[in-house]
């Protein structure tokens, strides 16, 4: 059984922690911004042990696997360190803070040739893959229009905080490396299409927040206690609409918001082809609308025993029970977990790799060069 270590005790720590026991992975200890807390989290989640630090765990043989949950400007110099260590590893994204440090990360990787993944967990919903399946055996015909849209509401307010609005911790992207990658990421995976040019328009509609004193916790889903606060300026974007121009000739168009009231976390897209159109919606996830001009549109429901054999196989119940957010987890860790153990030398990984995690910083990069210089950017790939 592979031993595991989790870094990053907030919001996402805990889910890779419980996704990794649903697939009977060892979850062997914690490491957090400090002891104490790591020792607070463990205790909730049944972890035996705490690291003291990332250093005292990456020494530790008996990690075979690690997983960093951290805020972003960790990423690069903690994926470099376990993966020089001969751990395999499983990042959060964004990959790095630039192209240069994701493009180091993904030599690094190769040359110490550990298993690497990026925790686009989104893929791995089964409609998703069934929409691959569908968009690339050409039965919807050639295709013309990528649309869509990932809208949240949880930074709508001037008293709204996070550690991603400070550059300095998560980034000079916001909401586009946060929940725009994903998009982005799906898009690429439905569809098997690279984007050539962005064209992109941001805006910042609260230039001004509230920092409280003490720590908040992401999406913590309880009432805010009253702390002192200090006005502080932002920087990044609340909100961005991008074109797209795939290297088929494909268009594209996605608005971005984290301040959209009323949507919690809503990723759709859109897919227009010549015969037919396909779509998705992460708050209908077990659905996938068929349009035609010709017939009745159809809706299908999620059922191992229609779905084509990729996404057959992370659809792990029948017909009719539902499957959300925690089993992207679970599926996009089993699939990597498979392919540690038992893939062949060389085998192309089925899951988002360092590779993926680069391609869509190359993305954000020229998606923040578009709206800084206000023109049509290349990606360069």
């Amino acid at each position: 059984m592979l031993k595991v270590a989790v870094v990053g005790t907030g919001f996402i720590g805990p889910a890779h922690v419980e996704a990794l026991r649903r697939i009977h992975a060892q979850v062997v200890g914690l490491v957090g911004s400090s002891p104490e807390r790591a020792l607070q989290k463990a205790g909730e989640l049944g972890v035996e042990r705490v690291y003291d630090s990332f250093d005292a765990m990456l020494a530790d043989p008996g990690v075979d696997v690690v997983h960093l949950a951290t805020p972003n400007y960790l990423h690069y110099r903690q994926a470099r360190a376990a993966l020089l260590a001969g751990k395999h590893v499983v990042c959060e994204k964004p990959l790095a803070m630039t192209t240069a440090e994701s493009a180091e990360l993904v030599r690094i990787a190769a040359e110490t040739q550990r298993v690497n993944a990026v925790c686009f967990n989104l893929r791995f919903y089964p409609m998703v893959h069934q929409a691959r399946a569908v968009v690339q055996s050409g039965e919807l015909g050639d295709l013309f229009i990528v649309h869509g849209s990932y809208l949240q509401d949880w930074l709508l307010l001037p008293t709204d905080w996070n550690w991603r609005l400070e550059p300095s911790v998560g980034g000079t992207l916001r909401a586009v490396a946060d929940i725009g990658s994903h998009w982005l990421d799906m898009i690429t995976f439905v569809t098997g299409l690279r984007v050539s040019e962005v064209l992109a328009d941001f805006g910042t509609f609260l230039p001004v927040r509230c920092k409280p004193s003490g720590p908040v916790r992401t999406f913590a889903g309880e009432a805010r206690e009253a702390s002192p606060a200090a006005e502080q300026p932002i920087a990044t974007e609340d909100y961005a609409s991008v074109l797209l121009r795939f290297q088929n000739g494909a268009r594209g168009a996605v608005t971005i918001s984290q301040i959209s009231a009323g949507h919690k976390n809503r990723l759709h897209f859109e897919i227009n082809c010549a015969r037919s159109s396909l779509g998705w919606d992460s708050q209908r996830p077990n659905e996938l609308w068929t349009g035609h001009r010709d017939r009745a549109s159809e809706h299908l429901l999620k059922d191992p025993s229609l779905l084509a054999p990729a996404a057959r196989s992370i659809a792990a119940y029948p017909g009719g029970h539902c499957e959300g957010y925690p089993d992207t987890f679970k599926q996009l860790f089993a699939t990597v977990y498979e392919h540690i153990q038992s893939a062949a030398p060389g085998a192309r990984p089925e899951f988002p790799t360092f590779a993926d995690g680069h391609y869509a910083m190359l993305l954000c990069e020229a998606i923040g060069n578009s709206a800084l210089e206000g023109r049509w950017a290349s990606v360069q790939i």
